[in-house]
């Protein structure tokens, strides 16, 4: 038999273990379920950026503000390469810390294993190797990617390269994305983050390896093959039942660039707090989330129109002046964007359909390690 304060979270990424944090350093007795054998399933260590532009707040006052401690490993970047299509670069620098540098996986002093170490110290039960069909009781769903709009594939490594980050656009290297190198400490990761184009993957990440070491010097030893993937949808609810729904599980997700941590621990820290405060999780993150998710939305139709000279010109803008006050004033709503809203709903829900990835023959990440049975029901209706 449940008591009422029994909640049970499906999945143990981050959003559900910052929902997990929460509840249950207010008292609930909260029960996290994972079928993987350890967090941080899709990862291996690579670098990610947790990003820190959008809004007036740092990223990491955020966390700690909600009560989620910034124990994890992390390095500010202010400042980074840019490479426009045709491989000019261009030097950018922000006032404040453009995005923190964190590794990802099941190693010590990743985002992933810091907050399963602070969900367990809260009083949290998490289960492994639990793969859920149903439950009964209150419950949070956070079981990651659904379906992919984007995917991330290349090499990690170690090097005796200096630090830094270093992005690079045209479709050569990434389709309707970008390439990143980022280094740090003696060890790298190299990308293509694809928007389309799936089943090319390894021509695209051959293309970008080849570009930065013409580019950027990279030297690579002992490369291991990565890959991840993202959801990125505009959920009507993001519930599901009576559930809430969070993280990429409901598609919170940066639309035009997959900047997606963020969205997702503030989205396990609102459902955490509709919760205790019996309040209503969809008004909550359409009032916190939405409207930035929604300039996503336009922002990626931009992107997708502009092309390639688009791509140049907005490079060059980049580096006069202050790149994080500029991409805060990207990132943000406007006027403009919510005229643009309905047309671009209907361009990004069309463009998540990447038809050279149909699953028949096709080798890149989705079609090798996605969960493709659960995708159908677990992203109806929410």
């Amino acid at each position: 038999m449940l008591a009422q304060n029994d909640i049970t979270i499906v999945g143990a990424g981050p959003s559900g273990l910052a929902c997990a944090i929460i509840l249950a350093r207010a008292g609930r007795r909260v029960t996290v379920r994972e079928w993987k054998p350890d967090v941080g399933h899709r990862f291996n260590g690579d670098f990610q950026g947790l990003e820190n532009w959008s809004r007036d707040a740092d990223v990491l006052d955020e966390l700690v503000g909600a009560g989620i401690a910034a124990d994890f490993e992390r390095h500010a970047f202010v400042s980074g390469t840019v490479f426009d299509p045709t491989g000019r670069p261009y030097q950018v620098r922000g006032k404040r810390p453009l995005f923190y540098l964190l590794r990802r996986g099941a190693a010590e002093g990743t985002l992933d294993r810091a907050l399963l170490a602070q969900a367990q110290a809260a009083g949290a039960k998490v289960r492994f190797s639990d793969r859920v069909c149903d439950f009964d009781g209150a419950g949070v769903l956070a079981a990651g990617p659904r379906q992919a709009g984007i995917i991330a594939a290349g090499h990690l490594f170690a090097t005796d390269m200096d630090d830094g980050a270093w992005l690079a656009l045209g479709h050569a290297v990434a389709p309707d994305g970008y390439a990143y190198l980022l280094v740090q400490g003696g060890r790298g990761t190299v990308a293509s983050c694809m928007f389309t184009g799936f089943r090319d993957q390894a021509k695209h990440v051959a293309a970008a390896v080849a570009f930065f070491r013409a580019h950027a010097g990279l030297e690579m030893r002992n490369p291991r093959p990565f890959g991840g993937y993202g959801n990125m949808r505009l959920p009507i609810t993001a519930m599901q039942g009576a559930h809430p729904v969070i993280g990429e599980h409901a598609g919170f997700q940066d639309a035009l660039a997959g900047f997606g941590i963020r969205h997702a621990i503030r989205s396990g820290v609102l459902a955490a707090q509709s919760i205790l405060d019996s309040g209503d999780y969809t008004a909550c993150w359409q009032a916190e989330l939405g409207p930035w998710l929604k300039a996503g939305v336009v922002n990626r139709l931009i992107f997708n129109l502009a092309g390639e000279p688009g791509m140049k010109l907005a490079v060059g803008r980049l580096a006069r002046g202050d790149v994080g006050g500029l991409l805060k004033r990207t990132y943000g709503p406007s006027a403009l964007k919510r005229l643009l809203l309905p047309v671009a709903l209907r361009r990004y829900r069309a463009s998540l359909a990447d038809p050279s990835c149909d699953h028949s023959d096709c080798a890149c990440v989705w079609c090798q390690h996605g969960d493709h049975a659960a995708t159908a029901s677990a992203t109806a209706n929410i």
